[in-house]
């Protein structure tokens, strides 16, 4: 019976386009994610909403999208929706929160945004030096929260290949980031030495 299946066997079952098992699934885990998405939200609609969006993209992308960790994977599916739907939301200036709420989930203060900003700057200049084709699928991937399937898609490339562009592209985000954090502990010690 699909019901009593363990989460390894749900993720096969379902990549095999079995109804069942994506029932199972949306039955063993609909209640605990919306609860996540509500209590950062605080709307039941919006939390609904993101859910079933996650849901039908499961369902949708189920044969291509690798899992290996189902509660891994969705509620970090809903950790990236919530704060999209926040983004979203402080960019059109409709977010109806609490702004000490959206402060602790995003840490969005005047230092955390500015140093947000030189991060995302120094790993924007991280990835000039790459292909522009290795450079976009960074950020689909690690800044768009692409799956691999679906960057695979968009580019018509394997996933093993997307994979090596990913591997590439960290590498050189990761030494570019070590020479500016070297930089700025030489500018902090220099400063505070005075």
């Amino acid at each position: 019976m699909v019901d009593n299946l363990e989460n390894e066997h749900l993720i096969e079952a379902l990549q095999q386009g079995g109804e069942d098992a994506f029932t199972v699934i949306y039955q063993r885990y609909w209640y605990k994610m919306f609860l996540v998405a509500y209590r950062k939200l605080q709307d039941k609609e919006a939390a609904e909403e993101i859910i079933q969006d996650i849901f039908l993209r499961l369902w949708k992308e189920r044969i291509t999208t690798k899992i290996t960790n189902l509660d891994h994977y969705l509620f970090a599916a809903v950790r990236y929706e919530v704060i999209s739907h926040i983004r979203s939301n402080v960019t059109k200036g409709t977010y109806a929160g609490n702004p000490a709420d959206f402060d602790s989930l995003s840490e969005c203060n005047t230092e955390n945004q500015i140093a947000l900003k030189e991060l995302v700057s120094q790993i924007e200049d991280g990835l000039h030096v790459l292909p522009e084709k290795s450079g976009e699928i960074f950020r689909l991937y690690k800044l768009e929260h692409w799956p691999i399937s679906r960057i695979a898609q968009h580019f018509d490339l394997s996933e093993k290949a997307i994979e090596y562009h990913l591997t590439k592209a960290t590498k050189s985000v990761r030494e570019h980031l070590k020479q500016a954090l070297y930089t700025i502990l030489v500018t902090i010690t220099a400063f505070l030495c005075q």
